[in-house]
């Protein structure tokens, strides 16, 4: 049996027995989520802490995976990443990396999308191997890299199997893009520090912003809590902070205000007065996040 098929029957084994073998528009999504890959450095989790996080991010996610982000804090060089895979995802996330400057080496199994994200510069380095062959990804160096990008979503084998050799080469953070909620179990038990899932993340995000207009954007701390950006509500327009008493009406913090998302007031003064149209981002309930933007 080959290479593949040798991995393939390693995974397959494991899985049965429940061992672990390692022991916003779509483009958006995927700009969005290689923005935030670099954006490491964070606050603690205090109010202000949570609001710069949420600002920084602008991306669907719980607070949970933020953990897999602040593991990223670590380390003081500039990070090298290694994206495998160059369709639709994969391409946006090199092509952003590359422009903010990192590091990046594109690999693909594919001949003509690999000479096309040299022809285009996506990537520093772009190589054709099959990612799902350890000796081929050793002798490229991948696994010198510091953080790798699974973007192999319709190939559920070649996904898992290279997800494995990823970490078994000692790669500390993987992230692997998933095509369905199987496909995400799988790649859980292989090892991935991370899961996305894109389709059904963007749409989650647009069945809120259908039902639930007012609502800009959400970061949702657990099920029934979240931070939300949103409009003032008319009936608040004219009234101070103070005034209107939205902790003890309403059961919610008031983070941040702003006129526009190019610039916020962090933790705003009691005397605040909000304006119709103003941009605010609040915490608390979802029940209660309803009540005060409907």
């Amino acid at each position: 049996m080959g290479g593949e098929g040798d991995a393939m029957m390693r995974v397959v084994c494991c899985l049965s027995h429940g061992i672990n073998p390692n022991q916003q528009p779509r483009w958006l999504y995927y700009v969005s989520f290689a923005l935030l890959l670099t954006r490491t450095h964070v606050r603690n989790t205090t109010i202000s802490g949570i609001v710069s996080r949420y600002l920084l991010s602008r991306s669907t996610m719980n607070l949970g995976s933020l953990n897999f982000f602040r593991s990223l804090q670590d380390s003081n060089t500039k990070q090298q990443f290694v994206v495998v895979g160059l369709g639709r995802f994969g391409r946006a996330v090199c092509s952003t990396l590359h422009e903010l400057r990192y590091e990046v080496l594109a690999i693909d199994r594919d001949e003509k999308l690999v000479d096309r994200a040299i022809a285009d510069r996506v990537a520093d380095h772009a190589v054709r191997l099959d990612s799902t062959e350890p000796s081929a990804l050793k002798e490229a160096g991948v696994f010198e890299f510091d953080i790798a990008i699974v973007a192999i979503g319709n190939y559920l084998a070649e996904s898992i199997i290279t997800t494995l050799n990823l970490k078994e080469g000692g790669i500390d953070h993987v992230i692997a893009k998933a095509s369905s909620a199987t496909h995400v179990k799988l790649l859980k038990k292989v090892g991935a520090d991370r899961v996305v899932f894109p389709e059904r993340e963007m749409g989650c995000e647009l069945a809120r912003s259908l039902t639930r207009p007012r609502i800009l954007d959400r970061f949702e701390l657990d099920p029934e809590h979240s931070i939300v950006e949103t409009i003032v509500p008319q009936r608040l327009a004219g009234k101070t902070l103070a005034e209107s008493d939205i902790r003890k009406q309403y059961r919610i913090s008031v983070l941040a205000v702003g006129e526009d998302e190019s610039k916020f007031d962090i933790n705003p003064d009691p005397n605040h007065r909000f304006k119709a149209g103003e941009l605010m981002v609040i915490l608390g309930a979802n029940a209660d996040i309803d009540r005060i933007t409907n």
